[in-house]
């Protein structure tokens, strides 16, 4: 081997070191379903526990050959290990679904984990209530690992990678650190703990609620994680009856969507921390907007008493801009206006350092700034016009990644629409199939993959397709782009 090939090579050994940490980290997630499948005495315990074993002899195998090599990242080594952490706990954590009783095939098993590593949503399974209690959990913790993931990167990764006008939050999150916790290391430590303080209370609450044990327990790990995996193929439909229910399921989604960072700001030193955010006083705005209007359409075109059509339509829009993907009924048959306004804010997303996915607030809201210093700049074509978000002035750096993240978020978004409609997928299908994957929201719209669907029946290739959109949309797109381009690889 040259030169050169042995440089490659142990440039590779601390990204793979990494990954074999991440992987004994899936491992031990494995171990809940195995003790539950045990308890239980059902076959299933045999497929865990052949994936336990694999992933396990992986993970020490890769660990046993990078042991004395020291953890180094460069900017490169991060952009790379980032996808590839993705996309190895995305392919590993679809063992079970495997040789499990589903026993899909490969790449059904792949797209079912790639959505709920992403917190998509998005499911090929049907008679869901018929799994066994450990897949039920299984998935559950696959969606509760990757919002922690995704946390994580996006409060440590994404901002040192200037990924996205990422760079602005990195600013916030030094000022805060000073103030707070003295590293980003110990941000996302507070984070977790946050994490899974709403995980138990809102296993809590469903429970208290009238949900079952099990229940409680993935329902709330969806709902913290904004992944939206169910227990049923109804989804939140089969709890339409209990409204203390739907609107718990609005609270923990909603908590969700806001940014971490904030939480502890609110419990070490400021109690107005989440309202004084721009971010979330323009998510609730907007949730606010889209919930009177469509509550008000409901009432007007159906007949429907005011706090039936304002429970509905809040579980719903919430989910969606939140991208957690529940469902509590069919909203397709709502009419025009509402499944226009569904497909508009499948885009958003909620904030930054959250477990949403979409576009995020920020973007939007920096959009808007602009558009308005624009007009002003035809009015006074020499005027100067500061550019302020949350207090802090917008420099160049953050304004020019916002504009190539959404640049580059709709271009990809209308490419993926292209090739699955060349597949042969009916034009809503397609349009709303890539929204949806782009955006981690999960169901789309239609017939096919709408709320009352899934995505079962799509070709193989619009699958994979699929799968490579939602992790580019949870990896906020240029993260993945770059490493397809040739200048990334050269000396």
């Amino acid at each position: 081997m040259g030169a050169k090939g042995r440089e490659t090579l142990l440039d590779a050994k601390p990204i793979l070191k990494v990954l074999a940490l991440l992987l004994v980290v899936l491992a031990a997630f494995m171990i809940p379903p195995i003790v539950l499948l045990g308890l239980e005495s059902d076959p299933d315990l045999w497929a865990f526990l052949k994936s336990l074993a694999l992933v396990a002899t992986v993970s020490v195998g890769l660990l046993v050959w990078t042991w004395r090599t020291p953890v180094e990242l460069k900017t490169r080594d991060m952009f790379v290990l980032t996808t590839l952490s993705w996309v190895s706990i995305s392919a590993f954590a679809s063992l079970p679904l495997i040789l499990g009783a589903p026993q899909l095939s490969f790449t059904d098993a792949v797209f079912e984990s790639v959505s709920a590593i992403t917190t998509t949503g998005s499911t090929v399974l049907t008679k869901i209530e018929l799994l066994s209690d450990g897949l039920k959990l299984w998935r559950g913790l696959m969606q509760w690992l990757g919002g922690i993931g995704i946390i994580v990167m996006a409060i440590a990764i994404l901002p040192f990678l200037k990924v996205g006008g990422m760079r602005l939050f990195q600013t916030e999150s030094s000022d805060w650190s000073d103030k707070v916790l003295p590293r980003a290391g110990g941000i996302a430590k507070a984070s977790t703990v946050i994490y899974l303080g709403f995980t138990l209370a809102a296993i809590l609450c469903y429970r208290l609620a009238g949900m079952g044990t099990l229940d409680a327990i993935v329902h709330a790990m969806s709902s913290v994680s904004t992944g939206g995996f169910a227990n049923y193929d109804a989804s939140f439909g089969i709890y339409r009856d209990r409204p203390v229910i739907l609107w718990l399921g609005c609270l923990f989604m909603l908590a969700g969507a806001l940014p971490f960072v904030l939480y502890i700001r609110l419990v070490r030193d400021s109690r107005g921390a989440l309202w004084q955010d721009q971010q979330v006083r323009g998510l609730v705005m907007v949730l606010a907007i889209v919930i009177g209007v469509l509550t008000l359409y409901r009432m007007l075109a159906f007949g429907e008493v005011p706090f039936a059509a304002l429970t509905a339509v809040a579980f719903n829009v919430i989910s969606v801009v939140t991208t957690t993907g529940y469902s509590s009924e069919d909203y397709s048959l709502w009419g025009p206006l509402a499944v226009t306004t569904f497909f508009f804010i499948t885009f958003i997303g909620g904030c930054s350092g959250s477990t949403s996915g979409g576009m995020k607030i920020f973007r939007f809201q920096i959009g808007g700034l602009m558009l308005l210093n624009q007009l002003r700049y035809l009015v006074h074509p020499s005027g100067v016009f500061a550019q302020r978000y949350n207090g802090r002035p917008l420099n160049d750096e953050v304004v020019r990644a916002v504009i190539a993240f959404s640049f580059f978020f709709f271009l990809t978004f209308a490419v993926l629409a292209l090739a699955l409609a060349a597949m042969g997928l009916d034009m809503v299908t397609a349009i709303t199939g890539a929204a949806t994957a782009l955006a981690n929201v999960g169901p789309g719209l239609g017939e096919t993959i709408g709320p009352a669907g899934n995505f079962l029946s799509l070709p193989a290739a619009a699958k994979w397709l699929l799968c490579v959109g939602m992790l580019m949309g949870r990896l906020e797109i240029l993260t993945v782009l770059l490493l397809l381009m040739p200048f990334f690889w050269r000396k």
